[in-house]
């Protein structure tokens, strides 16, 4: 397991919530405790950015300063493994991803259960996957792709951040609904694949707005389509790919859960922290500048979107198993 730590962030004022650790039933003597929050895939990805993105807000409203741990291997498993196995004292956090409800059903064999070990706390944002190709490759719209992808099978190297991850599906998805097929490149995050799209070592990539919004806008790569529902505001210019392929629809999002046995209080401090933050103009400035939309909302309800996710990426996985190789 590859582990990187950073600086821990600096207060950043405001009144703390309490000294003590949520449903610690007692004062913690000296300076609060620190937060971490544990994120599986290395820094500068889009699970990175976000997780740094809320960070201030944690800190301001809990009064505690605040850890981004990168803990990077199997898929985003080794970081939810550590969450689970953490002390549900509130002071250990996952930020949470569509590979998780991937994994639940991807791998059946995992020694942890994600829908029941770890306990929901908040959403943060909801983000659209981009589908770019670098410049040297001829497509510039989606039925150009899947022209040049049918006119040369198994040619066109897709890559993407690792198998179980959102784009994984998003490319799955798309070649079952165009029919088509690609050279799946996996990669240990999406700064890795990105890299290599940019250099022309990879010809496409679907990825999540934050990581490659910055060279979109340079002119290095070239965006075709957005995956959501509709378009999205970050990339107005550009159609959704279901305008194309009817019923496609992907898209990443990022949230907070803690170990199961965590009190339902800390739960609450948590997620009012987080919505306190998604409120904060300048946060919500923030995540509009990666192309995310905040995601509020209770526990519960982002309880039952994962719920839900996990339900739909089975289903995406059932069918790309029947896909012939």
């Amino acid at each position: 397991m590859k582990k990187t730590r950073r600086t821990i962030l600096p207060p950043t004022g405001g009144t703390p919530l309490a000294d003590a650790l949520p449903g610690s039933g007692h004062a913690q003597p000296g300076p609060a405790r620190e937060l971490r929050i544990v994120v599986g895939f290395p820094p500068d990805g889009p699970l990175d950015i976000v997780a740094r993105t809320i960070a201030p807000a944690l800190e301001r409203g809990l009064g505690r300063p605040v850890r981004v741990e990168n803990h990077v291997g199997a898929g985003g498993n080794d970081a939810a493994r550590l969450v689970v196995r953490a002390a549900p004292d509130g002071g250990t956090v996952l930020l949470c991803a569509p590979l998780n409800a991937i994994n639940a059903t991807l791998i059946p064999d995992l020694d942890f259960d994600f829908g029941h070990d770890i306990l929901p706390v908040a959403g943060i944002a909801r983000l659209p996957i981009v589908i770019e190709v670098h410049p040297s490759v001829p497509a510039r719209s989606i039925p150009g792709l899947i022209d040049h992808a049918r006119a040369n099978p198994g040619r066109l190297r897709v890559a993407y951040a690792g198998t179980g991850t959102p784009q994984h599906m998003a490319i799955e998805l798309f070649q079952h609904l165009a029919d088509v097929r690609f050279s799946l490149v996996a990669y240990r995050g999406s700064a890795a694949a990105l890299d290599d799209l940019l250099r022309g070592a990879a010809d496409v990539m679907f990825d999540p707005a934050p990581s490659s919004l910055p060279h979109v806008r340079a002119g290095r790569l070239v965006p075709l389509a957005t995956t959501g529902p509709s378009r999205a505001p970050v990339l107005p210019e550009l159609p959704i790919v279901a305008d194309i392929l009817a019923g496609y629809e992907a898209g990443s999002w990022f949230g907070l859960g803690v170990p199961r046995g965590t009190s339902a209080e800390a739960v609450a401090r948590l997620n009012a922290a987080v919505n306190a933050g998604l409120r904060d103009a300048g946060i919500r400035q923030a995540l509009a500048r990666l192309g995310a939309e905040a995601m509020p909302g209770t526990a519960a309800e982002f309880g039952r979107f994962v719920a839900a996710e996990t339900a739909r990426y089975a289903e995406i996985i059932r069918v790309a198993r029947s896909l012939p190789t």
